[in-house]
């Protein structure tokens, strides 16, 4: 079938319409507004068969949002090919002040025509799975923070402030348990922040355990496995890191992993003058997170610990070399970077920056190329 025959779609997805926009594969092809349906799945298949009778190889596009990719497995599942959008590739005209669906389905169709779209990998319904768990973990943890903040800000109002070392430890909790408020409603309300905190303390907990539970199932449980090696990456990390990033063939090197992480520095550059400011955090904030967090534990010299060595067991010899070799490079980076006394958040969004590369070498030494969706 020639190119002439392919028709590029736009959609506009919403939970309660669609609008749908089409455009011609020739140069000079302009995009026309077809209406706009329901929202759901067989309204827009209906309105799709339409052009497919008619003979047209359909291309059909919609950006990448609430709705998921249930509308892409669906029209993938008819045998037509559709993708989803990267929201941050879709160019806006510097002085473009009107945003409509109708709008917004007839530029996607046009920029399609055009192959100005950057498609998002979609994931398979099982790694969707496993990243809505760790998702929800994520979102139980939020809630627990909060909790913890609310009740110590109550506390504080009172005058009462703990004096231990550590907040949130069982000496900690055990003066907590201790206290008794002054008036019968401050002890209700501090009651019931503290049922919050044991409540989300439960569900991370639930959270956690359903994860081990299905990760001996999972297809990529040796990406976790392997991550492992690393210092600071124990089973939820891993367990985040790789739900997160799944398929780390589609990164070309470690830099892609670095900006798709938004690890990466802005940068200003005009003639001469270079400007490079903070991060840009575009991306990947989960998984951007966690790397962080696991940052932390290189400040100290490099060592293989007993529990990290436990988990070096039955992996690769290639895997514990470059888990070495992050922390050799890494643990000394961190000690050069704080002899210039730079602040301590600065180095270690560096040393996550780096570890990115690793983790790119690791999860690649343990998987093979996904092939290519028909």
């Amino acid at each position: 079938m020639s190119k002439s025959t392919t028709t590029y779609v736009g959609l506009d997805v919403h939970k309660d319409s669609v609008d749908i926009a089409t455009c011609g594969a020739a140069r000079a092809a302009k995009a026309e507004h077809l209406g706009s349906v329901g929202g759901g799945l067989e309204p827009v298949t209906k309105a799709l068969r339409r052009q497919v009778s008619r003979g047209q190889r359909l291309h059909i596009v919609y950006e990448a949002g609430p709705c998921g990719f249930v509308l892409q497995r669906h029209l993938a599942a008819l045998g037509w090919h559709c993708e989803v959008i990267a929201p941050s590739s879709i160019v806006k005209a510097p002085g473009e002040r009107v945003k409509t669906d109708r709008r917004d389905a007839i530029k996607l169709a046009r920029l399609a025509s055009q192959g100005l779209l950057t498609a998002v990998r979609v994931p398979d319904r099982g790694d969707e799975a496993v990243r809505d768990v760790v998702r929800a973990r994520e979102d139980a943890v939020r809630e627990q923070r909060c909790a913890r903040q609310r009740l110590k800000a109550l506390l504080l109002r009172n005058g009462i402030v703990y004096v231990g070392r550590s907040s949130w430890t069982a000496a900690h909790l055990r003066w907590i348990a201790r206290l008794k408020l002054p008036e019968t409603a401050q002890q209700l309300a501090f009651q019931e922040y503290l049922h919050a905190i044991t409540e989300a303390s439960a569900r991370i907990a639930r959270l956690e355990q359903a994860l081990r539970d299905l990760l001996p199932d999972w297809p990529l449980a040796p990406v976790v496995a392997a991550l492992q090696a690393l210092r600071g990456v124990q089973l939820i990390a891993a367990i985040t890191l790789t739900a997160e990033i799944q398929d780390f063939w589609r990164f070309a090197s470690p830099r892609h992993l670095m900006a798709y992480l938004g690890l990466v520095p802005g940068e200003h550059t005009s003639g001469p003058r270079r400007r490079l400011g903070a991060i840009t955090k575009a991306g990947n904030s989960p998984a951007r997170r966690i790397l962080v967090e696991i940052a932390q534990h290189y400040d100290q010299p490099a060592r293989v610990s007993p529990i990290i060595a436990r988990r070096h067991t039955n992996l690769s010899k290639a895997v514990t070399d470059i888990a070495w070799s992050a922390q050799v490079r890494l643990c000394a980076r961190f000690r050069r970077l704080g002899a210039r006394r730079l602040l301590r958040n600065k180095i270690v969004v560096a040393i996550a920056r780096e570890l990115c590369g690793f983790v790119w070498a690791i999860a690649r030494e343990v998987t093979v190329p996904a092939q290519p969706r028909q």
